[in-house]
């Protein structure tokens, strides 16, 4: 998938995997941007994420059935995502809030929010997809 971002948030041909505002997070504000990344690479960077800064993760969404996860990320970060596989689109309020309950028809969260921290530092998640990208080709090249 090519890096794109969306500033209009209900522009999300770019995110199949995500047909609708129902399936976002909801959100407490325009106080996020969502990161959307292949799940294999999304679960290698949570691990990752978890082992380097802890408890500086924020809430993750998986949707199931594309095998995407979505991290919520701090306003602003769709402005300069280019992280090559992934998909960061500002969420402009969206009138969601936030709720650890289910989002949507097959999504749910892998990391629910109230549980962790209210976003994942984009920088951290970067160096993370990196890293994780790199892991699974060197897995997949060892076949």
């Amino acid at each position: 998938m090519a890096t794109s971002r969306s500033k209009d948030s209900l522009e999300l041909p770019e995110l199949p995997e995500l047909t609708g505002p129902a399936e976002l997070p909801e959100l407490p504000s325009a106080d996020c941007d969502v990161v959307t990344v292949p799940a294999r690479q999304g679960l290698e960077a949570v691990d990752i994420l978890r082992r380097v800064v802890g408890d500086a993760v924020g809430p993750v969404l998986h949707d199931g059935g594309c095998g995407t996860l979505g991290f919520l990320v701090p306003p602003g970060t769709a402005e300069g995502w280019d992280v090559p596989g992934s998909v960061c689109t500002e969420t402009d309020g969206c009138g969601l809030r936030l709720a650890p309950e289910p989002v949507g028809e097959g999504a749910d969260w892998l990391l629910p929010p109230g549980e962790v921290e209210p976003a994942t530092d984009p920088v951290a998640l970067r160096e993370a997809l990196d890293e994780a990208q790199r892991m699974i080709e060197a897995a997949d090249g060892c076949v």
